[in-house]
């Protein structure tokens, strides 16, 4: 199918073709601004429970410095909570209420626009199937012309099958990646919860930097 054939059957489909490519344009935006971020986010956490996991006395300076470079990181506020000079002195257990309320805040930042793609994957089959339905009323109209009417109408039933195989397609790919967004999304939940562990358990150290 060739580029003049493509557009005969966008502009058959009432447009309807031109919105499931924008929609795929904003899909894969927002696939890749959401695997770039959490990416990077994954990294800064490694780092941060690397350099906690293996120090027996933590540097106060180090960590100072860690967390003023990625001050955006989940992972690192946490580690804002436990290096703070007020929250140290705090017990065990007011401590780990107040890295609990820190997850809670940080959590719907890691599955920002995500709201977009789940939406695009319910409304890209709809829309394809709508375009098809406005492309076989196309094919029908030329019902007055018996003697090309047969082979007019199959090849317009097939131009408008179109809009249903891209709606289709645009919604297999979100759902791949939407998937793939919220398996990362968990893994830093599940990241920041073993940091928050490892905070409660390294207690008397965080105490002993802010001293």
């Amino acid at each position: 199918m060739n580029l003049i054939a493509l557009l005969e059957v966008a502009n058959s489909s009432g447009g309807i073709v031109y919105l499931l490519g924008l929609l795929l344009l904003v899909a894969l935006f927002v696939i890749f601004e959401r695997l770039q971020y959490l990416a990077n986010m994954r990294k800064v956490g490694d780092a941060v429970i690397s350099m906690c996991q293996h120090s027996k006395v933590l540097n106060p300076a180090e960590l100072k410095a860690f967390q003023v470079a990625n001050a955006d990181s989940p992972v690192v506020k946490l580690l804002e909570v436990a290096i703070d000079g007020e929250r140290a002195h705090l017990s065990r257990e007011d401590l780990d209420g107040n890295l609990e309320e820190a997850i809670m805040h940080q959590v719907p930042k890691l599955d920002k626009s995500v709201w977009l793609l789940d939406t695009i994957i319910t409304l890209a089959p709809l829309l394809g199937l709508f375009g098809t339905i406005i492309g076989m009323f196309n094919a029908m109209s030329v019902l007055g012309d018996m003697q090309n009417a047969a082979m007019q109408i199959s090849g317009g039933i097939a131009e408008a099958l179109v809009s249903t195989a891209m709606g289709l397609i645009v919604a297999m790919i979100g759902l791949y990646f939407f998937n793939n967004i919220n398996n990362k999304v968990r893994s830093l939940v599940h990241q920041m919860e073993t940091m928050k562990m490892m905070i409660l358990n390294r207690h008397h150290l965080f105490k002993a930097i802010t001293q």
